[in-house]
């Protein structure tokens, strides 16, 4: 048995021995599909921020929290005589070899290599048969509602301009999300939450449309911001801390100098 096989094993174990009915842990076996479900998606990001880091050890550590999640669920399905681990992976090697013809069709060894974007035109296409195959009777079947708001967005745009709903570039968009800025401006005066909300939703959503013109993902940008923003206000935090004036005993004005003092050194 490989080294892999053996580690896998291992992991499958201890999931045993902690849903196991009697010597299990209590914490464990009240939970279900349900119950579990945030804390995939929580272990999804943090794989996401660990990458976004850089740091190998921390990313190996978050993977095995994530890969910890795929074999709790496993094994609840499992225990419901639904599916197995096992079944979890031969289902999703069955599908990498069914998406990917040009690698595993050895019938087709002498065809021309495919480019990137030819391939990812055919994967697109096997996958609508798939959905077609399902039952689906529109282009944005299949666009996960348990997605990022962000990632959903750009998904159901590219699913729409698969039969031509698009803008045909960015400048478009751009003009978009000033119509759709001063529509979320005029509601300001009435304050009624439902509308500002509803119009703040079709700015992002426009921004969102930006970012895949630009082939740009909003949510690695919006990460990416995130940090930049925490890791300046810590450094104004540590400045006027050393300066013996914290920033609450400031004023807009006099934070935004110590701002642009941070800014500046960060050139």
């Amino acid at each position: 048995m490989s080294e892999t096989h053996r580690a896998v094993d291992r992991l499958l174990q201890v999931m045993d021995r902690l849903r196991d009915p009697d010597t299990g842990c209590p914490w464990d076996l009240e939970q279900d599909f349900r119950s579990i479900a945030p804390y995939t998606i929580e272990e999804a990001h943090e794989v996401a921020d660990a990458i976004e880091h850089g740091d190998p050890d921390h990313i190996r550590e978050e993977l095995g929290d994530l890969l910890f999640q795929v074999v709790f669920h496993a094994r609840l399905g499992k225990e419901q005589g639904a599916f197995d681990f096992a079944a979890v992976t031969d289902g999703i090697a069955e599908k990498l070899i069914r998406r990917h013809p040009h690698v595993f069709d050895r019938s087709g060894e002498d065809a021309p290599r495919l480019d990137s974007q030819t391939q990812t035109a055919n994967w697109e296409a096997i996958k609508a048969e798939e959905r077609a195959s399902a039952g689906a009777t529109s282009v944005l079947d299949g666009v996960s509602r348990g997605l990022p708001a962000l990632r959903r967005a750009v998904k159901l745009q590219k699913r729409a301009g698969r039969v031509g709903f698009d803008w045909p570039g960015p400048e478009e968009v751009f003009a978009k999300i000033r119509e759709e800025l001063d529509e979320l401006e005029a509601e300001l005066d009435g304050a009624d939450p439902d509308r500002l909300e509803d119009e703040l939703g079709d700015v992002l959503f426009a921004v969102a449309n930006l970012a895949r013109k630009l082939d740009v993902d909003p949510g690695s940008a919006l990460r990416r911001s995130n940090h930049k923003f925490e890791r300046r206000f810590r450094a104004m935090e540590a400045e006027a801390e050393g300066e013996g004036r914290p920033l609450d005993q400031r004023t807009l004005d006099e934070q935004e100098v110590v701002y642009r003092r941070v800014k500046a050194r960060e050139g």
